[in-house]
């Protein structure tokens, strides 16, 4: 019976999901890199590259991304089958977040492991996302139940793209997210260096606050490629709080042309060339 009804989710699945033609996750062995900032302004990069993209919130216990979407009052409803849409922003980003179904926006989600790989089958069996090019799904620091449950039962996963920051301190807890991905047999499309450096506006120098080159050291030691360099903008974290994503905001920043740099290397990556209207 047990396996029946295993059978029976992964069809659904596989019908919620046919036509989506990309899914990422986005991993970070180590919290506070931003992934989540890293994860919204991806999203809206290929967006802005032409894609029908969505984002897929599967941090359950601090959830981030509707608030940085603008999404975090709005509340789910059905379609015409039952299935439940995903949060459609003015501009045309579908987000689900479990932000979207609670009560209060400070109320503690208090489940544990079987609770929460239920929830994210759920949010894969569930929600009719409808035709996207690209499915960013970011999940919370670690490796546990959360990022483990995607790798597991995402057959059609594209890869995992790792964040990071410059400092060893969080270069030693993203290689075991990597080792992680490794051992599952899951496509590593790259490495993300947040928080790089930053530079003066005033002198033109710059500084690199949290150390230099984390990223390529992991990049060197696992055969991976660095595809993109973030660096330190106060316009990030202001409009992250503000729920208007930096790359729309602030398009001729350094910071969001290294963005749209990093959806030129996923789209290659992931041959996603031919998948734009």
């Amino acid at each position: 019976m047990a396996d029946k009804d295993k059978e029976m989710r992964a069809e659904v699945m596989k019908e919620n999901f046919k036509n989506i033609k990309h899914k990422i996750l986005i991993l970070s062995g180590k919290g506070g890199v931003g992934k989540s900032t890293v994860s919204v302004n991806i999203a809206y990069s290929l967006m802005k590259r032409g894609f029908k993209t969505g984002i897929l919130d599967i941090d359950l216990h601090g959830p981030s991304v509707a608030k940085m979407t603008g999404t975090e009052r709005m509340r789910l409803e059905n379609d015409e089958t039952g299935l439940l849409k995903p949060i459609s922003t003015p501009d045309g980003m579908k987000v689900v977040s479990i932000s979207s179904m609670l009560e209060k926006s400070d109320s503690p989600v208090i489940w544990r492991g079987p609770l929460k790989m239920k929830a994210i089958q759920e949010f894969f069996e569930s929600f009719n996302w409808g035709e996207l090019d690209y499915l960013i799904i970011d999940s919370p620091p670690g490796t546990g139940d959360e990022p483990l449950t995607v790798l597991q039962i995402v057959d059609s996963l594209d890869g995992v793209i790792i964040v990071t920051t410059p400092q060893d301190v969080a270069s030693s807890d993203v290689s075991r997210s990597i080792s992680f991905v490794n051992a599952l047999g899951k496509r590593i499309i790259g490495i993300v260096e947040n928080m790089s450096f930053f530079k003066c506006t005033k002198c033109g120098e710059t500084h690199f606050l949290f150390g230099e080159g984390g990223a390529k050291k992991l990049a060197e030691k696992y055969n991976l490629d660095v595809i993109g360099i973030i660096p330190i903008d106060k316009q990030i974290m202001v409009h992250s709080d503000a729920g208007t994503p930096f790359v729309i905001t602030e398009k001729d920043s350094e910071g969001a042309k290294e963005y749209m740099k990093i959806a030129e290397e996923i789209i290659k990556k992931t041959g996603g060339a031919n998948g734009a209207d």
